[in-house]
């Protein structure tokens, strides 16, 4: 399976963590993780192969110009590496047909062959919603997006990279952030969504990016009152955690219930 990581080394050993999980949760399957970075050093990269089982992953470094998206919005929370997702598919090797792009606060705790092997239906993307409405409604207006799509998170997506290299244009992704760059309050994610929430299948979040948050909100939402999840049906059933948002499981302050599973692969470094 082809992974697509983008990072700078300040995520160094929640990568590691995640990657572990990949390989755990997945035996049999040889990883080759991509990591597009621009600043990333040689001894970041020792770090990575010291904590990684190598025999089941292979690491493999795409450095990315420092001049590539200059102008491009950017914080302190949201860096220029987070934008290097948006065009996989023009520096990643060209016989890669699909890859799984991760955010490193991920774990999975299942099996991926599912998510991997989606059908794309001539689509550019899939990933998960983790919003409800009405704020859905509200960034679909705030972007622009089509009428009837959804808003993702692009924390975990698979990209059809052969059909992103036929169709994707490069000139309106930078044209999308100028006119939009003063209502991006998630660059990167904003931009897919704005450009190709109509081009996106969308896969369940309780199975595929479930977060501490929609964890709390699906079980509070009263149309899901008869359905509710606990950790017992996470276990079974949810192949990815996304411990997105600043309430982490590796910091002292975190609160919540799905951090077990990351420990669960941190223990392991």
């Amino acid at each position: 399976m082809n992974v697509l990581v983008t990072l700078n080394s300040n995520y160094l050993k929640q990568l590691a963590v995640m990657l572990t999980s990949l390989i755990q949760s997945n035996p049999g399957i040889h990883f080759i993780v991509y990591i597009a970075h621009t600043s990333m050093t040689g001894r970041d990269f020792e770090f990575i192969n010291q904590h990684v089982d190598t025999l089941n992953c292979t690491i493999a470094e795409i450095k990315i110009p420092n001049d590539l998206l200059s102008d491009a919005p950017i914080t302190r929370r949201y860096p220029k590496e987070m934008y290097y997702r948006i065009f996989a598919a023009q520096f990643l090797p060209k016989k890669l047909d699909r890859i799984l792009y991760l955010d490193p606060d991920v774990v999975a705790i299942n099996s991926l062959n599912e998510l991997y092997n989606i059908d794309f239906q001539e689509n550019l993307f899939a990933a998960a919603t983790d919003v409800y409405e009405p704020l859905e409604r509200l960034n679909r207006v705030r972007l622009k997006m089509p009428k009837n799509s959804t808003y993702v998170n692009s924390g975990v997506m698979m990209l059809n990279l052969s059909l992103l290299r036929e169709q994707q244009n490069i000139d309106e992704v930078f044209d999308y952030i100028q006119e939009y760059k003063n209502r991006l309050i998630f660059p990167d994610q904003d931009v897919i969504n704005g450009l190709y929430g109509g081009r996106t299948i969308i896969v369940d979040p309780k199975v595929y990016n479930l977060s501490e948050r929609y964890f709390i909100i699906h079980n509070l939402h009263p149309k899901n009152r008869e359905c509710k999840i606990d950790l017992d049906w996470i276990r079974r059933n949810t192949v990815i955690i996304h411990y997105c948002g600043k309430n982490k499981p590796w910091k002292d302050n975190y609160k919540g219930e799905l951090g077990a599973f990351y420990q669960s692969f941190q223990q392991y470094l």
